[in-house]
Order: C-alpha cells, then sequence, then structure tokens
C-alpha cells in the first residue's frame, strides 16, 4: 500500500477529561501547522460521556473555528477501541493518529510524528516510553514490570524490534487502517493496531514519549484488564495477509 504525506485527522476518545482535553487541542493547535490538520474529532459516548466534557468539545469548536476543523463523533461501537474503529470509518485525512484526551499522550509529540511521516509516509509512527527520551511518571511499579516483560515477550514472538506495542499513541496512514478487519474493542485494540501491520509487513518508526498519569477522570484500563492482552497476541501472530485485510 503506497502513501503520500497530505494531513492527518486526529481521533480523540472523551469520556470525563475537561482540561485535559482542552490542554491536548491547545498544544496540538500551538505546535501544528494548520494545514497539517486535516480534522480533529473528539470521539464521544452517548451513554458515557459527561456533560462537562461534552461542553469543552463544543467550546473547543467555537475556540478553532475557521482555523482547526473539530468536530464531535457519537461512537457506535462500544469502548474505547471500538470509539477509535468509528473514527477511522469517517477520517479523512491522509493519514490518523490516535491518541486519549487524558494528558498521559503527550501532545506535543504529534508535530514529531508528522515531521517523520512526511519524511516516511508509508510507515506507521509509534510513541514509545521505553527508548531514551521516553519514560513513565506515576505508573504502578508491578504494573511497570509487567508491562516491561510483555513487551519483550511478543516483540519476541513476533521477531520484531519495536518497544512498545501497547501504548495507544500512533500515526498510521489512513488507508491502511481502512483496510485492515479490526476485532479488539477494548484497550488490547492498541496492541492489535502494532500486529497486525507488523503481520502485514509494514515498518515502524519509534519516537520516544514521557507517560505520565492522568490527573483528572478515570482510567477505564485496570491491573486485571491487561490480562486481556494475551489473546490477541496469542491470536494474530499466524494470521495470514489475507485475514487481515478486509474485502470491501
Amino acid at each position: 500500500m503506497s502513501a503520500e504525506f497530505r494531513d492527518v485527522s486526529v481521533l480523540i476518545p472523551a469520556m470525563d477529561e475537561t482540561y485535559s482535553l482542552s490542554r491536548t487541542v491547545d498544544v496540538i493547535a500551538e505546535t501544528c501547522t494548520p494545514k497539517d490538520i486535516a480534522e480533529i474529532i473528539i470521539i464521544i459516548s452517548p451513554q458515557k460521556t459527561s456533560h462537562e466534557t461534552l461542553r469543552t468539545a463544543n467550546e473547543l469548536i467555537a475556540k478553532y473555528s475557521g482555523r482547526i476543523k473539530i468536530y464531535i463523533l457519537e461512537q457506535k461501537l462500544p469502548f474505547v477501541g471500538g470509539a477509535i474503529r468509528d473514527g477511522i470509518n469517517v477520517a479523512l485525512g491522509s493519514h490518523l493518529i490516535m491518541m486519549s484526551a487524558d494528558l498521559e499522550t503527550n501532545p506535543a509529540i504529534v508535530q514529531k510524528f508528522i515531521e517523520s511521516s512526511k519524511q516516511y509516509p508509508e510507515r506507521i509512527i509509534t510513541a514509545t516510553r521505553w527508548k531514551y527520551g521516553g519514560g513513565f511518571r506515576g505508573y504502578s511499579r508491578i504494573k511497570l514490570i509487567c508491562n516491561y516483560i510483555f513487551e519483550k515477550s511478543v516483540a519476541l514472538f513476533y521477531f520484531s524490534g519495536l518497544t512498545d506495542m501497547t501504548y495507544g499513541y500512533r500515526l498510521f496512514p489512513s488507508e491502511l487502517m481502512k483496510r485492515i478487519e479490526w476485532e479488539e474493542l477494548k484497550h488490547p485494540f492498541f496492541l492489535e493496531t502494532a500486529l497486525k501491520p507488523l503481520r502485514l509487513g509494514v515498518k515502524f518508526i519509534e519516537v520516544p514519549a514521557k507517560w505520565e498519569a492522568r490527573t483528572e477522570g478515570v482510567s477505564q484500563n485496570g491491573f486485571f484488564e491487561t490480562f486481556k492482552y494475551f489473546r490477541p497476541a496469542l491470536h494474530n501472530r499466524f494470521l495470514k495477509p489475507e485475514d487481515i485485510l478486509n474485502h470491501e
């Protein structure tokens, strides 16, 4: 699949973030060239997104009207993976970025993603917390150890040099993402977005990024949820390309 960088659609699921959501969009607007941003899609759950978050999203739409296209998308598929999948289906940019609204995905990295994608538009640009320049702040020590072991094990299992497959902060060619048959709906979707492209032979570029624990809202990815990552790690390993790509 060939790709040429034109602009990006930024996909941001939001549930109970206000300051963090506003800061995320503000930093993107401050650090990125407007023509590089096709749109910012704030994805909400009609049942779970708070009224305060919805109000913040509408304030951002008004604030950047005429400069950056921002709009609200009501997700149809459930959970965070479903929200991103809905965003992928409607994204208009040549490339798309998945990130969060809670500042655990540092928005200052978006510009670095775009710079790398302009040079290598056919590759996936992915954030890593495990290389020099990255890191963790406020991460549970037990989860940190488990994540390190899991990342190393999956990389070995897939014969990959990637250091951070579970971090849901990546830039992709949109055509690639629209052609893949996605299966996961919860947080393991972030792992799936690394594994299926790997099986297709897509190349990645890692960009170091610091992760900091959210200061507002409640995480939907508890400790025991992390055990659900094992299923996609095993399931995707031996899939053939024809089983990964949809045939629409």
